[in-house]
């Protein structure tokens, strides 16, 4: 059986939209650099909702290798070339970028790739989908990139607390950038 990973970027007072236009652009040192292309390279798989598979598509489809960062050599390569399970109602097919559609029962879906042989499924993002998957018990592990920044305003990623299930703190990475990751096991849904 595969596990889900939901890794994504979060402020200290929980937005998560918009990433790339936060003010605080940390440079990325080579530490966080390994950190993020093993991530990706333990995967083999993604899934996403459409809000971020259309953020994703058109901004890494068209990189190759040779505008990998320096220290992230195999990273575009291998984003590129991983198959994407992407839910959506209103996307139709075909989709771009070795990307399939999930509709319908999205968590019935993910529960046949989750039960497939192969490594981890990894998840960039958490709007709606995530929330749906971690309401289902699906996500073995939830890797939260914490900002120190506060945006005020901005969706976040506990849409509702009532649902969400207890989390337990199994790791924390701490960057110089000031980036801090925690890296929890979700328990079992409310």
């Amino acid at each position: 059986m595969r596990r889900i990973v939901v890794s994504t970027y979060v402020t200290l007072d929980g937005v998560v939209e918009a990433p790339h236009t936060w003010p605080f652009r940390a440079n990325r040192d080579q530490v966080e650099a390994n950190f993020v292309r093993d991530l990706l390279l333990d995967s083999d798989a993604l899934i996403m909702g459409r809000e971020t598979y259309e953020v994703f598509a058109p901004a890494w489809s068209s990189r190759t290798a040779a505008d990998d960062e320096p220290g992230s050599e195999g990273f575009i390569d291998r984003i590129n070339s991983l198959p994407k399970y992407v839910a959506s109602t209103t996307l139709t097919e075909p989709l771009e970028w070795n990307a399939e559609l999930i509709s319908g029962d999205v968590a019935a879906e993910v529960a046949k790739l989750k039960a497939q042989p192969g490594k981890t499924i990894l998840m960039y993002g958490c709007g709606p989908v995530a929330n749906l998957l971690m309401q289902h018990d699906l996500v073995d592990e939830l890797h939260l990139w914490v900002y120190p920044i506060v945006m005020d305003t901005g969706a976040r990623f506990f849409t509702d607390a009532r649902t969400f299930p207890p989390l337990k703190l199994i790791d924390t990475t701490v960057f110089a950038s000031g980036i801090v990751v925690l890296n929890y096991k979700p328990g079992p849904a409310k």
